[in-house]
């Protein structure tokens, strides 16, 4: 299979409901490519496009389709007076917290042209994570029945990466949610993935390191991982 080239577009501090409206485009416009190269002849047909999507997000809950909306602890009043968003998404998995110090990566990617495995791509984008972990000099891994990037501890997990995913016709959208410089504070007006837990909480570079960390190195660092683990090409828009 010829390898593919990934578009990196960098959307910088965007509200959820306009980066939504985007990843929405653009997803339709890969499945639409898609769908017309199917019905096409072998010489008429366009090349694919693949994109992965970077963004910083205002504070915003989003709720995936089997969440229940009992797991966010605060009304629609406190949330004005805090500003922060809520939406009830497609994605899987249940709610979660986005906001700034926060990279968040939306990958579009037709899978038929890199490999029709759903547990593997989200073990894959796991591994993006933990990786960038490693370059960091922690420790990260899975734990089993709950997807997403932890630090552990004895008993004790720490989550730094929430994951959630939707696929349509094999093509990939929404992702995953990576704490940096993240205020944890803000998880705590949510149950953070349905996981109620004393056991299982929250944390971020930032808190297990006791610095600032750089959030574009981070990215780099995450297109350095996701391109040796998906063997594709990057092209990033500067």
């Amino acid at each position: 299979m010829e390898r593919v080239t990934v578009q990196v577009e960098d959307l910088g501090k965007i509200r959820y409901q306009e980066a939504w409206d985007y990843q929405t485009e653009v997803h339709n416009r890969v499945k639409n490519i898609k769908i017309d190269n199917r019905k096409a002849e072998e010489k008429d047909r366009q090349k694919q496009e693949h994109y992965f999507l970077f963004c910083e997000h205002p504070h915003v809950y989003t709720l995936g389709k089997s969440g229940s909306v009992d797991h966010l602890l605060i009304d629609e009043k406190k949330r004005a007076t805090e500003s922060i968003d809520y939406f009830k998404i497609n994605r899987g998995g249940d709610i979660t917290y986005h906001g700034p110090g926060q990279v968040v990566g939306y990958p579009i990617l037709d899978m038929d042209e890199i490999f029709t495995d759903i547990h593997k791509y989200v073990r894959f984008l796991e591994e993006m994570v933990i990786r960038t972990c490693a370059d960091y000099g922690i420790k990260a891994d899975r734990i089993p029945d709950y997807t997403g990037v932890w630090l552990l501890d004895g008993d004790k997990k720490r989550k730094i990466c929430a994951i959630g995913v939707h696929l349509s016709r094999w093509v990939t959208m929404h992702g995953f949610a990576f704490n940096i410089n993240t205020d944890l504070d803000y998880f705590n007006y949510i149950v953070p993935c349905g996981i109620n837990d004393q056991d299982k909480t929250v944390t971020s570079l930032q808190k297990e390191l006791g610095r600032p960390i750089d959030m574009k190195e981070v990215r780099q660092r995450l297109l350095h991982h996701f391109k040796a683990l998906f063997e594709v090409d990057l092209l990033i828009d500067e």
